[in-house]
């Protein structure tokens, strides 16, 4: 069984290609060089090149601040690529696995988690244009997982955990927002609730479609979850410095952050049986690749 990823050099798609997939399964990760998802020629020309079963769309505009700007490039990497690909894989009746995010939403809800199928409200061109993805995938392609996302992190790439731990060691003190909230999500968990749903979706026919919500358990706050980053890399040798909260407010970006990122998973766990680890565990994984293992003993 082959299976198709895209966005293999990305966080979740380097833990895609890492994955401990059953054996006869094969991952075929092809970079931009090699396929461009946004040429509708070259997908069909891949997609007919080999006999996938199923693919996994990680690839994505993901430079929020820079979309703003750069709205045409945001749009045609996170709307017209996955319209292009549900729309081959349909013809070829591929499964397709969508990746989106908590952007989609007004981020406004005043406590709780957002459900699937909460109404979308997105703030920024970025969010924006993944909604346009996601309603692409919907009306083009009726085998489909999209599976929104928020707070990805790993020791791949550029992220808030590896910042976080730069900047702990330059500065004496950190300050971080305090009034965002959300579910830290380590890219090797969702990775691996990617790998499951694919696998059965190309298995069974009558796997569960739609839109679900993968997230780590448990939420915090940016500067919460500086506080553990600093924390946990303290009981591995690192530096401890302090973290001190500001609102939103004290630092403007360009795109309007989600007051509230909390996703609900309960949908995934009914529909695919994947309960999410809480983030701290997860994080205790990243923290002992990228820093080492707890030292003297020191949960």
């Amino acid at each position: 069984m082959e299976i198709l990823v895209l966005g293999g050099a990305g966080q979740v798609g380097t833990e895609l290609r890492a994955l401990s997939w059953p054996e006869g399964v094969s991952v075929h990760a092809p970079g931009r060089a090699e396929l461009d998802i946004t040429d509708a020629d070259a997908v069909a020309g891949a997609l007919e090149a080999r006999d996938y079963r199923a693919v996994i769309n990680t690839a994505a505009y993901t430079a929020v601040d820079k979309a703003e700007s750069d709205v045409v490039e945001a749009w045609r990497l996170n709307a017209l690529a996955p319209a292009i690909l549900a729309a081959a894989t349909a013809r070829r009746k591929i499964p397709l696995v969508q990746v989106s995010t908590d952007y989609v939403f007004a981020g406004t809800k005043p406590d709780g988690a957002y459900a699937p199928d909460a109404p979308i409200e997105p703030q920024s061109v970025y969010g924006a244009s993944k909604a346009a993805g996601e309603l692409a995938v919907r009306t083009a392609n009726p085998r489909h997982a999209i599976v929104r996302t928020a707070w990805v992190v790993s020791p791949h790439r550029g992220n808030f955990v590896k910042t976080m731990l730069r900047l702990a060691s330059e500065r004496d003190v950190l300050t971080v927002v305090d009034d965002q909230h959300g579910c830290p999500t380590s890219a090797a968990d969702l990775a691996a609730a990617l790998g499951a749903i694919a696998l059965r979706m190309a298995g069974d026919e009558a796997a569960p479609t739609g839109t679900f919500h993968c997230v780590n358990a448990g939420s915090t706050t940016w500067s919460g979850f500086a506080e553990a980053i600093v924390a946990g890399a303290a009981r591995r040798g690192g530096r401890t410095v302090p973290v001190k909260g500001i609102p939103t407010s004290a630092y403007p970006t360009p795109a309007r952050r989600p007051a509230n990122s909390r996703l609900s998973t309960d949908s995934l766990t009914a529909a695919y049986g994947i309960a999410p680890r809480p983030w701290q565990a997860a994080l205790d994984d990243i923290l002992d690749r990228l820093v080492g293992p707890v030292q003297n003993g020191r949960a």
